[in-house]
């Protein structure tokens, strides 16, 4: 537990920062690493022990989230899609098919995966309000999963999938769902606060339901995956948590959600 505090005591004000404080290049930046460095995670989780290989599929990953924020230029995606594939194939052809062809295609799923819908982030940031808007999709999402944690600590009694996350339990699932319509509301009061917007409580309250739910299945998605590939963490980058991956599984699901919530049900004014 002392190793997660510390971890969020450093990892919080560096998002922070970097959404609020430096120009707004470093939004891609920051989450172009994060991408990179979970997509690492997820390759080795299946195994992708090709070195270039790997490295290729990380550098897409780190690219997809400019292209969201230079207005997904297609012509530079085209680009890059192109060369990645020749790249690959071509280490294929002369590894003596010892590349696995189901491999690559997993770590090319999990590259976009991880990095466009981290993107999200990315896009929230170049809206006209990026202020009020661009850290609810990694809030919703933390909030949800401590909430869940702290109430599943002390309160649970029934598991929720004990096949998937044996200490996942009912309880602690609609303690995180409380937890991210608070967080929704808190946040909603908070922004009219400190800026000039006026929030729709409600459509907030939508976006903690929904986002809510989303983020448990998040959660268990990678968990899924953990436990087909038996490990117990993707990483270790983040002592007390884990990888990358295993401290926003449920980002990489609650982000895009909230995107599409904030076009659809804009909850600020």
């Amino acid at each position: 537990m002392l190793n997660r505090i510390l971890v969020a005591c450093v990892g919080i004000p560096v998002i922070l920062v970097a959404l609020f404080v430096l120009p707004s290049i470093f939004t891609p930046i920051l989450i172009g690493v994060l991408s990179a460095v979970g997509t690492y995670e997820a390759l080795h989780a299946i195994k992708m022990n090709h070195p270039r290989i790997a490295l290729y599929t990380m550098l897409l990953a780190l690219a997809v989230p400019f292209w969201v924020y230079f207005g997904e230029i297609r012509h530079w995606a085209l680009l890059a899609l192109i060369i990645y594939l020749i790249l690959v194939f071509l280490e294929a052809f002369f590894s003596g098919f010892r590349v696995r062809i189901e491999r690559v295609g997993s770590g090319f799923f999990f590259a976009l995966l991880i990095s466009y819908c981290l993107s999200s982030v990315v896009s929230l940031g170049n809206l006209e309000l990026r202020t009020s808007y661009v850290l609810l999709p990694i809030a919703l999402p933390f909030v949800a999963d401590a909430a869940a944690m702290i109430t599943g600590m002390f309160l649970g009694r029934h598991q929720l999938t004990p096949q998937l996350s044996p200490k996942k339990t009912v309880e602690g699932a609609i303690g995180g769902l409380v937890g991210a319509v608070l967080t929704c509301i808190i946040y909603g009061l908070v922004f009219s606060k400190i800026t000039e917007v006026t929030p729709n409580y409600y459509f907030l309250a939508v976006y903690g339901i929904i986002g809510g739910v989303v983020t448990e299945v998040g959660d268990l998605a990678f968990s899924y995956i953990k436990r087909t590939r038996k490990i117990k963490d993707f990483g270790h980058v983040l002592p007390g948590h884990g990888g990358v991956l295993d401290r926003f599984d449920s980002v990489i699901f609650c982000a895009p959600v909230v995107e599409l919530l904030i076009h659809w049900f804009p909850a600020f004014s």
